[in-house]
């Protein structure tokens, strides 16, 4: 096995500016054009190659008419590509560190944040801090939560419950979800001129979230209410990706958040099924750290709230209008706002 100190040894007489050269020499093909556009004889760029591979130890180019990379010249492309990216990448963000801002923002989020406003804040945020990455992660919300202790997470979004009231941090209620019953294409049910109603999914194949989810918590209690405890769901997953497979795939009946059952029937993939009364899923919530607050950070929460205000605009008009009169498919927006910074 290699020791460390030898796998480094080589590197240590190799500058910055032998990889901005080396990737020069690779794009322009010969040594005289690469000595052209690096403002050098061609006698000194030949130097300066013979000094490149004799620090590496081997050949690096094969020359010719043209030069070729040798296998350990790609080695050494592959490197110069990712250091010098690297490189730009850090002095961009150490720039933005001096000017005050954060380069980076680490946002975690339940599925029903990502189907309900997440993409369209980003997207909103971005045009006005181009210069900053936004890192989306999704999981379980406990898990999430644990980041915001650590700057693993900036923001977190999902349902408000009482791990979100801890002293440290701060919450606001985007809107209310519920939890939708839904088919794919893999349903006999779907080519149905008319969504198909409870009763006429009761006893088909079920897919629902694990037990111990609050999504499974609610629908548990919802089958109590209709008197259909027994229904026993015959696959069982937390994967939005492998629900959504099984019901392109099989005759299947799914359960997911009112939000990601909308926002999946808008891409034709999903369609709900009638129910009579609301099954509440709770109110979705960004949290963040009140000890770990920048700039950034609050203008990126207010991307999210603007998002939410106009989503909950739409929705009254659109129910105003009568476009939506299944009590069971409308997500309602929160009218409460909990407590800022």
């Amino acid at each position: 096995m290699i020791e460390r100190s030898e796998g480094l040894s080589w590197a240590r007489g190799i500058k910055v500016r032998h990889l901005e050269s080396f990737l020069v020499l690779d794009e322009a093909g010969t040594l005289t054009e690469a000595a052209a556009r690096l403002h050098m004889t061609q006698s000194a760029m030949s130097h300066w190659l013979a000094e490149l591979e004799r620090v590496a130890g081997t050949p690096l180019v094969v020359r010719g008419r043209k030069v070729q990379l040798t296998p350990a010249g790609h080695l050494l492309k592959r490197l110069a590509i990712t250091v010098l990216g690297d490189i730009a990448r850090t002095g961009l963000e150490m720039h933005a560190v001096a000017a005050g801002r954060v380069p980076r923002l680490n946002v975690g989020s339940v599925w029903a944040g990502i189907a309900g406003g997440l993409p369209e804040a980003v997207t909103a945020f971005q045009q006005r801090h181009a210069d900053v990455a936004v890192s989306i992660h999704d999981g379980l919300f406990d898990d999430l939560l644990k980041g915001l202790d650590t700057r693993a997470m900036d923001a977190v979004i999902g349902v408000l419950d009482a791990r979100a009231h801890q002293p440290q941090l701060a919450h606001h209620v985007l809107f209310d979800d519920q939890v939708s019953i839904v088919i794919g294409h893999g349903s006999k049910h779907w080519d149905n001129d008319q969504p198909p109603g409870f009763a006429d999914v009761l006893r088909e194949k079920w897919v629902m979230p694990p037990r111990g989810t609050l999504t499974r918590i609610q629908m548990d209690a919802y089958l109590i209410e209709q008197q259909a405890s027994w229904l026993v769901p015959k696959a069982e997953t937390a994967s939005l990706a492998m629900m959504q497979a099984l019901l392109q795939k099989g005759d299947y009946v799914g359960v997911c958040a009112q939000s990601m059952a909308d926002y999946m029937a808008s891409l034709g993939l999903f369609r709900k099924i009638a129910i009579e009364t609301n099954i509440r899923f709770g109110p979705i919530t960004v949290v963040w750290n009140r000890e770990h607050v920048s700039a950034t950070l609050m203008d990126f929460i207010a991307c999210l709230k603007a998002h939410a205000l106009r989503a909950q605009v739409h929705e009254r008009v659109r129910t105003a209008l009568g476009f939506d009169n299944n009590p069971g498919s409308t997500r309602r927006s929160a009218t409460g706002e909990a407590d800022d910074l």
